[in-house]
């Protein structure tokens, strides 16, 4: 019974927001109440919403911070040079541009942390599609891949769930994938290219002169507004305080939603000092702050039915009956198969804590390690971070003020592909087996 609830759930949920017969606010507040109501959970259903609220809070304040911060450095003209830089190498070609996105977001992603990996994006790229009137889908689906294959570095949080869950080191599950990822990035580039010929087709490549590239910046308002909030006497202490802060993220001395609350206030006292300057600024983003924090804790009531009801874990074992015996010796290639159904509709926690240490030892007694177990389940990391349950795909699709199911329609497919292709570059390189003899 809790296992079609469940289902039946997610699936809705999805085909309403995949329709736009129902925004996603509303999605991931209504229909995981009516499931609950449907299955009887009438007491303490309350307590489970607020459950799933608190748990995702911390989210909700880092991304409250950390999109009035990179507002506040756009604004002030941190990113001017790079997009500029950009510009000049591109010179309007919709191919380099694509292809440009896919490296740089490559490279940006190497903090694991997918937030910070999509509002320098965003913030770097979102201006030149729009100058040269670029479809901007292709551009959140690089991104949001490019982010997933470089997750599954020894720091992100798939890997060190999965290192964590079954007590191996987390080196020996990222080394061996190093190749995989290759495989990956290489697959993300040739998606670059093939968007991008699209594009060419479609747009031409466009002549842009100097004085033009001089004249492309990014901030919110008119081309005046823009221009009277730049500070560009601020560059270099807008650039130390900015790399410090992805510094001590990485270096993880402080939790993330603490360092970018540090991070905004001493940034708007530099470059804002007047108090009406400040308040100014805070209100020009406070739109994009409430579109993006409304979504992660309605997301929160959604997680929180979901876990609360049992319906995830209902939906996990269900899902691990079904595996016949003969399964046995392909378990490895079994777990990566399945990591992004698991992944797409439950939490990476959920995934890894719950479903991983199952698989592992039914995997050991057909002579399957833990460790080839553990490099196969963060296969599905690129499609996973598709999922409407991730919270950062809200900043991403926010910032872009693109709709979050036109988002999905278009990637869903991509991030199997890249998935596939490290599923492909593992079981080549010997991440994990195909079977196991």
């Amino acid at each position: 019974m809790l296992t079609v609830l469940g289902f039946s759930m997610v699936i809705c949920f999805m085909y309403l927001i995949m329709t736009k017969r129902m925004s996603a606010l509303i999605a991931l507040i209504i229909v995981p109440t009516l499931f609950a109501l449907v299955g009887g959970f009438w007491h303490g259903l309350g307590e489970m919403m607020l459950n799933g609220v608190k748990t995702l809070a911390p989210t909700g304040v880092m991304l409250t911070f950390s999109i009035l911060y990179f507002g506040l450095m756009i604004d002030a003209g941190l990113f001017d040079p790079l997009v500029r830089l950009i510009l000049k190498i591109v010179r309007g070609d919709p191919l380099k541009v694509l292809v440009g996105t896919a490296v740089l977001t490559l490279l940006v992603s190497l903090d694991g942390d997918s937030s910070t990996t999509y509002m320098i994006s965003v913030a770097a790229f979102l201006p030149l599609y729009q100058r040269l009137g670029m479809n901007v889908l292709p551009m959140l689906c690089l991104i949001n891949l490019a982010s997933g294959i470089m997750n599954l570095s020894p720091w992100g949080g798939p890997t060190a769930r999965a290192a964590a869950a079954l007590r191996i080191d987390a080196l020996d599950i990222f080394i061996p994938m190093i190749p995989a990822m290759l495989l990956g990035c290489l697959t993300l580039v040739g998606m670059a290219v093939l968007f991008g010929l699209r594009e060419r087709r479609r747009l031409g490549i466009m002549t842009m002169e100097s004085h033009h590239l001089e004249n492309i910046s990014l901030g919110l308002g008119d081309a005046e507004d823009c221009e009277a909030n730049r500070r560009p006497k601020m560059f270099w202490p807008n650039f130390i305080l900015t790399t410090a802060l992805l510094v001590l993220l990485v270096m993880g001395l402080m939790p993330i939603h603490i360092l970018f609350m540090l991070a905004f206030a001493i940034g708007v006292m530099l470059n804002y000092p007047k108090l009406e300057q400040q308040k100014e600024r805070i209100g020009a983003h406070a739109a994009n702050v409430l579109a993006v924090t409304a979504l992660i804790f309605a997301a929160g009531i959604f997680t929180g039915i979901l876990s609360g009801t049992g319906m995830v874990d209902a939906m996990a074992k269900s899902l691990l009956a079904v595996i016949p015996h003969s399964f046995g010796p392909y378990l490895a290639v079994f777990t990566a198969v399945v990591s992004l159904p698991f992944t797409f509709f439950m939490s990476n926690d959920a995934f890894y804590f719950g479903i991983l240490p199952v698989i592992a030892q039914t995997a050991a007694g057909y002579g399957i390690s833990a460790e080839e177990i553990a490099r196969a389940s963060i296969i599905g990391q690129p499609f996973h971070l598709l999922s409407p349950l991730v919270p950062s795909i809200y900043l991403l699709v926010g910032l872009a003020k693109v709709d979050i199911g036109d988002h999905q329609r278009f990637s869903i497919k991509w991030g199997i592909v890249v998935s596939m292709a490290l599923l492909v570059g593992g079981i080549v390189f010997g991440a994990f087996p195909l079977w196991h003899s």
